[in-house]
């Protein structure tokens, strides 16, 4: 990369989630806000959980960064970027380090850019710690949802196994999928994801996807 660009950074848990919104809320800001061209625009992607360090695009933009080859980094918001609240301010501290600015889209914050306040950076730590605690509560939530399934077994002892389980002798257990339908089931409940593409996805039907969605304690992760 021969001249400094603005760079977009998108992530997703998984790899059938898709990156479509952040893709266009950080191309707009950068354009917008930032007064980028779309050939200025650089955009790192990962679809890894926010708690996996070893990130390709996350690691290539680092790089980038302290190459002094980015003039500002763009995120549609702090839990896109990390899981810990300890990684969050690394992260800004080795971005604005090199005289490059930071956007929080969604939440509103921006470091580096001369604009930043106290204010600001208290508001960050304690989104930072949200996400971070919030990623500890589904790691929790994973634990209860396994012993709620075990508990309500007899539920489904009789037809087949709800979407993403399957059984061993009788007993349902997570089948090899679970982790897809548990992302898209929350990417429709976010509104990311319709329910006729979440059935097309998970090659099911839209009454499994309202069914699935009705048994909210199956899908805890």
């Amino acid at each position: 990369m021969s001249e400094a660009c603005i760079a977009c950074y998108v992530r997703v848990s998984t790899a059938d989630q898709s990156l479509d919104r952040q893709l266009t809320s950080t191309s707009e800001y950068a354009q917008n806000e930032l007064g980028a061209d779309l050939s200025e625009i650089t955009t790192y992607r990962d679809k890894s959980t926010g708690t996996n360090t070893k990130r390709d695009g996350y690691r290539r933009l680092m790089e980038a960064v302290e190459a002094d080859e980015v003039v500002a980094v763009v995120c549609h918001e702090i839990s896109r970027m990390a899981r810990s609240q300890q990684d969050l301010l690394s992260t800004v501290e080795r971005v604005t380090a090199h005289d490059t600015s930071i956007h929080f889209v969604r939440d509103g914050l921006s470091f580096g850019d001369e604009k930043d306040s106290p204010m600001s950076r208290l508001q960050m730590q304690m989104l930072g710690a949200f996400a971070e605690w919030e990623a500890r509560v589904k790691q929790m939530n994973t634990k209860e949802g396994i012993a709620a399934r075990r508990a309500a077994n007899d539920d489904y002892a009789h037809g087949p196994a709800p979407l993403g389980f399957e059984k061993d002798d009788g007993i349902l257990v997570e089948g090899d999928d679970y982790l897809n339908v548990v992302a898209v089931l929350e990417a429709v409940e976010s509104g990311e994801l319709s329910k006729r593409k979440a059935a097309a996805r998970l090659n099911t039907s839209r009454r499994s996807i309202n069914r699935a969605l009705e048994r909210e304690g199956l899908y805890k992760v």
